[in-house]
């Protein structure tokens, strides 16, 4: 084979090669950066069905604690403030105050032995504990694949390509700082 017909293929082969290795980089980030949005709406999706769930639960609870009335409105309140949260920082501070009104209306629960003992109040505590692990589970998968597209979009040598069309960053959906501080905290344990 002549030297000037390897000279020619060197010369068509690497900004080939180049232009291939550029269109999978960018298909990559592209099926990554989908990936993460599909991921959020799965959240979106369970978050919906939990916010569905909390006014019946909130209207069966008060028809037992009437005078529970700070409790049922943090709780409508801090559900308000969730269906309207914007942006996966925002949301997650809003998932974690609801969260807590949550808990706090469960505690009332404890206190009243009929609303414990209905079925109406016993069916929805445990479609929204069966919501609370789907949220979970989505929660984990989504911070999942965020890890992996910020992970692509900072490693040589797609972080070209993630610069070169502006691939932002995606947000982790993370605790609050005080839940944060509880889950790290050592658990005390007395017998």
């Amino acid at each position: 084979m002549p030297e000037s017909l390897i000279s020619l293929l060197v010369i068509i082969a690497v900004p080939l090669a180049i232009v291939g290795w550029a269109i999978a980089a960018y298909n990559g980030l592209v099926g990554k950066r989908v990936e993460t949005q599909n991921s959020w709406s799965q959240i979106d999706v369970q978050l919906k069905r939990r916010y569905d769930l909390i006014p019946n639960l909130v209207e069966t609870v008060k028809g037992y604690a009437a005078h529970e009335r700070e409790t049922l409105e943090r709780v409508t309140e801090a559900r308000n403030i969730a269906v309207g949260a914007r942006g996966v920082a925002e949301q997650a501070r809003a998932e974690n105050m609801l969260t807590g009104a949550l808990k706090s209306l469960f505690a009332v629960a404890e206190a009243y032995p009929d609303l414990k003992a209905n079925q109406s109040f016993l069916q929805l505590q445990e479609e929204l504990t069966a919501t609370e692990n789907r949220i979970g589970f989505a929660r984990q998968h989504y911070n999942d694949v965020v890890a992996q597209y910020n992970s692509a979009l900072q490693s040589v040598p797609t972080n070209v390509m993630g610069n070169t069309f502006g691939f932002k960053p995606a947000e982790f959906f993370a605790l609050d700082d005080g839940e944060a501080a509880a889950v790290r905290s050592p658990v005390a344990v007395k017998f």
